[in-house]
């Protein structure tokens, strides 16, 4: 890539080298806990002294693995994360003590009951609407039944102080990762929506967060110092693109390059993987199991009913990035987030009045020429 600062390169590397930062870790005997999703409360993991890392498989390579003991017709994340496990090509679940899983989707729980014969694993039981008292209650318990379990894993006490040190220290990486994200509102942005996702997803695989959150705020006046001397990277007439849908990395990377190969820049990913698990804060005056359930149940996934959360996070970011069109990317066979395009595009279309399209992929480059024809015939009509 052209002119980017160097830690851009950092963060695009922070899979591959976390390999290394792991398995050093990991001989100088830290604590290691796999995790699957935005739901997980990786405070509580950090106050037992451990490092949470993220294990969703993102690739095509594992997948024919998976499908010896999973169905063909089974989402890509669930057999590539698995396919990852079976073969241990995966350092992150190699080294990792404990894996914590939660009820998001039937096939992430079917998927646990294997890999509990590998990992010792931990499964939450997450409650599937937040409008009602029930829920906040069963998922206070779940974060309870975290704590005692870790505890009981690595031999420790987790205090609720730890957990208020942990709340504060991933509250300040969301607040300079919200502030790295917000750039996209400039217009024209000052990086390409690769160059965002690159350091978005390269943070789930740091493990010094407090590195992370000095190499991030680095990142930004870096990007603002050339922006303000009148560096633009992307055309002001580009068509601004949000993506909302499926989670986004590895190999759904090919989306966002046909996209800007196509004339648009992509300026916000809704997903989990972009602004969606950094927007809401923990609040750090409430008791902390009261705090961690409440900013985590509230988190606008496809597996919640009524989803309204993700409506109103929709809303305002079209309003604050000024969106042009918004894509829906579904995998295959994640049948919440299909379902769900039916609302997402009436939203889209007819409240907020700007065009929506929904495409449906794998991790396979075969659908490549179909998706550049709809994508590009996309872009051309904004």
């Amino acid at each position: 890539m052209n002119n980017l600062p160097d830690i851009f390169n950092e963060f695009s590397e922070a899979r591959r080298e976390g390999f290394i930062k792991i398995k050093n870790l990991k001989e100088e005997g830290k604590r290691i806990v796999g995790t699957f999703c935005a739901f997980t409360p990786c405070e509580i993991m950090m106050a037992a002294d451990a490092i949470p890392v993220s294990l969703c498989g993102m690739s095509e390579e594992p997948v024919s693995d998976a499908e010896r003991d999973l169905p063909r017709n089974l989402c890509p994340l669930i057999k590539s994360s698995y396919g990852f496990a079976i073969t241990q090509k995966c350092p992150y679940f190699y080294f990792s003590d404990i894996i914590v899983g939660e009820t998001t989707c039937d096939g992430k729980k079917k998927m646990y009951e294997y890999l509990s014969k590998i990992k010792p694993m931990h499964v939450m039981q997450l409650p599937q609407t937040v409008d009602h008292e029930r829920s906040m209650e069963i998922w206070r318990g779940e974060m309870l039944a975290l704590k005692k379990a870790l505890e009981n894993q690595f031999g420790v006490e987790i205090s609720e102080e730890k957990i208020k040190e942990s709340i504060k220290l991933k509250n300040e990486e969301r607040k300079i990762l919200r502030e790295f994200y917000e750039l996209a509102k400039l217009c024209p942005p000052p990086m390409t929506g690769l160059e965002m996702l690159q350091v978005l997803y390269g943070t789930d695989f740091s493990v010094d967060k407090h590195k992370q959150n000095n190499d991030i705020k680095a990142l930004i006046e870096e990007i603002k110092n050339k922006y303000n001397k009148g560096e633009r990277k992307v055309s002001e007439k580009a068509p601004r693109i949000l993506i909302t849908g499926c989670p986004m990395g590895g190999a759904t990377e090919k989306i966002i390059k046909i996209i800007e190969e196509s004339g648009g820049v992509v300026v916000c990913f809704e997903n989990c993987s972009g602004i969606k698990s950094k927007y809401s804060l923990v609040d750090e005056d409430k008791d902390v199991y009261d705090a961690l359930a409440e900013r985590y149940l509230n988190i606008g996934c496809s597996c919640m009913a009524p989803n309204d959360n993700r409506i109103d996070l929709l809303s305002n970011l079209i309003d604050e990035y000024k969106i042009d069109g918004v894509l829906d990317m579904i995998l295959q066979a994640c049948h919440t987030y299909n379902v769900e395009t039916k609302r997402i595009r009436d939203f889209v279309t007819n409240e907020k009045g700007i065009p929506y399209t929904s495409i449906e992929t794998d991790y396979s480059q075969s659908d490549i020429g179909q998706l550049k024809t709809r994508i590009s015939a996309f872009i051309e009509m904004l």
